[in-house]
């Protein structure tokens, strides 16, 4: 008997933990399944620049915020902007300034939440014997790159900073994976290009040319890079998925900040053709841009000073009409990062 009501007993543990065990087994997939999806696109391509996104996947940044994130590439601010806007995308990466021009001739339905490079990246890049050394060397040059680009969107800012009429630069369309092989080919003088780029001209160019970089950033120190855009009724609506999928994704950059070689190698991961040297080194370029050695706030931080004062530069140099744009246009200061 007492064998008996022994067996009962271990078989009646037994099955508890059976039972357990299965309901943790559901607890897990409810808990998966209730990820929130979200939608994301890179500000241009999947480069080295690009690693933080990936990084927040495959460290499990977003799934601890709540969101299972889908990362496709974007192709330029301007497309990531329209897609944003039309919901094809919850949130993507825009050049602020170039959001900036956009929104004040085209009222789309976007803002930024945060920054993601508090200098800007954007860049005329060319190679050595090509004919440019420094900008007054543009005029007359002509220089490839995809329409609606950020280095055209804010060519005429540059050149006005610079004292070049932006008229007497040609633009020639082209498509971005061919702009490397046009520039080493002769067939333009520079390119638009972000200055992480640099490695990658360099590469492939088979007469191992250096690069040469026009930085805006340089002559433009008031500029802010790459932002963080979403919808404005998701920043209206909700706010705390809004501040939640930010801070993940700023701990992705942190990361990059932190070892660039480390993130690369994530990003191949993802994206198996990238090149490790090549991504490693766009990533110890970017780092100078997203906290420079003369910023002390925190990461993806953003001024409503700051914002005056780039909105005043795009109307001294006739980039945008006066008024046509304020700060709470294009910042939803309540959702960005804060010290």
């Amino acid at each position: 008997m007492r064998l008996r009501r022994s067996v009962i007993a271990v078989m009646a543990v037994l099955g508890l933990a059976l039972v357990s065990a299965c309901n943790g087994s559901d607890n897990n997939k409810q808990a998966d399944s209730g990820l929130q999806k979200v939608s994301y696109l890179t500000s241009f391509n999947t480069f080295g620049r690009e690693a933080y996104a990936y990084v927040a996947l495959d460290k499990g940044y977003f799934k601890d915020a709540g969101f299972d994130v889908k990362i496709s590439p974007g192709t330029g601010t301007v497309d990531v902007m329209k897609l944003v806007a039309g919901g094809q995308a919850d949130y993507g990466i825009g050049d602020f300034t170039a959001i900036a021009i956009t929104l004040a001739k085209q009222k789309l339905p976007v803002t930024t939440v945060g920054m993601i490079h508090q200098k800007s990246m954007a860049a005329i890049m060319s190679l050595e014997g090509l004919g440019i050394k420094t900008p007054q060397d543009l005029p007359g040059k002509q220089i490839g790159d995809q329409p609606g680009s950020t280095n055209t969107v804010m060519f005429p800012v540059y050149a006005n900073a610079v004292h070049i009429d932006p008229k007497s630069v040609t633009f020639l369309p082209s498509p971005p994976p061919a702009l490397p092989k046009l520039l080493a080919a002769g067939k333009v003088q520079g390119i638009g290009q972000f200055v992480v780029g640099k490695p990658l001209i360099e590469k492939a160019d088979p007469k191992h040319r250096k690069a040469v970089t026009l930085s805006y950033g340089d002559v433009l120190p008031q500029l802010y890079g790459n932002a963080i855009l979403t919808r404005s009724d998701l920043a209206k609506d909700h706010p705390d998925q809004v501040k939640k999928f930010t801070g993940a994704l700023l701990k992705g950059l942190q990361d990059t900040v932190t070892d660039p070689a480390g993130s690369a190698a994530i990003l191949k991961k993802y994206v198996p053709d990238t090149d490790l040297a090549v991504a490693t080194a766009e990533l110890d370029i970017m780092k100078d841009f997203t906290k420079p050695k003369t910023f002390n706030g925190p990461l993806g931080d953003v001024t409503v000073d700051r914002v005056n004062t780039i909105i005043s530069l795009l109307e001294q140099s006739k980039a945008i009409e006066k008024g046509s744009i304020t700060p709470a246009d294009v910042v939803t200061m309540s959702l960005a990062p804060k010290s």
